[in-house]
Formats: C-alpha cells, sequence, structure tokens
C-alpha cells in the first residue's frame, strides 16, 4: 500500500539524516586532528603550510601576479632575427597564417612584416593597368 510506502521512505530519509550527521561529526573530528598528524601546532600554522604547499610556484612575494585574462596571450617581441626567419618562410612560399602559428605572432604582423621587407603589391598597382588596357567599347 501508498501508506507503507510513505512510512519506508519517512524511515529511509530519517537514517539518510542521521547517518549525515555522522559523517559530519567523523570529518570534524578528522579536520581537527589533521594539524596534530602533520606536526604542527595549530590550525593557523598548517593552513599556512598547506596555503605555502599549494601556491603557485614562480610567484613573488609582496606582490601579486597579474593573470591573463582566459584566450588572451602575452605579445611576442618582433626581433631582427624573428624577421628574417618570417622573410625567409615567405620566400619559401608558405602561407601567411602558416608562418603566423609557426612563430607565435599574428596575421597582422606578418602582413607587417611582408610589407616593411618589400614583399607586398601595393594596392591597385596590377588593376590600374589592366584597366587602362582592357579596350571600351562604345
Amino acid at each position: 500500500m501508498v501508506t507503507d510506502k510513505i512510512k519506508e521512505l519517512q524511515d529511509l530519509q530519517a537514517r539518510a539524516a542521521d547517518l549525515q550527521k555522522t559523517i559530519e561529526t567523523e570529518r570534524q573530528q578528522e579536520l581537527a586532528a589533521l594539524p596534530g598528524k602533520y606536526g604542527f601546532d595549530s590550525a593557523e600554522a598548517f593552513i599556512k603550510a598547506v596555503r605555502v604547499a599549494t601556491a603557485p610556484k614562480g610567484k613573488k612575494r609582496g606582490r601579486k601576479a597579474k593573470a591573463a585574462p582566459a584566450g588572451k596571450r602575452t605579445r611576442t617581441k618582433i626581433t631582427p632575427e624573428l624577421k628574417e626567419k618570417v622573410v625567409a618562410a615567405v620566400q619559401a612560399g608558405k602561407t601567411g597564417a602558416a608562418i603566423a602559428a609557426e612563430f607565435g605572432i599574428s596575421l597582422p604582423s606578418v602582413q607587417n612584416i611582408k610589407k616593411e621587407a618589400g614583399l607586398v603589391k601595393a594596392r591597385g598597382s596590377d588593376a590600374a593597368p589592366a584597366a587602362a588596357a582592357a579596350p571600351t567599347e562604345s
């Protein structure tokens, strides 16, 4: 019957509540014993040791390191050596996107290096002569 199932459910809920209280009590006892288990005199000393142990490596003291926002990279320094490598890659026939990925720079940076090296045609330089040479019908 339904009433039997309701009573069974209430009994199970009561047992679950008792089990939860027991777990919380045991957890508190185990947590309270942790500092002594690892040789610390106080919980504060233990907590400080845990913080030091879990701190990011290489962190400077006294100053918080700024974390880069997710998805953002730090800027790559465009050196003369890097420019030479990019020019060589362009002359080898690689695409701008492949060069950017290979050297960790942006595609606009690749284009700027190509432009600086004289490897990019000026806009309209091909289009103007072709238009002038094309016959017009009247």
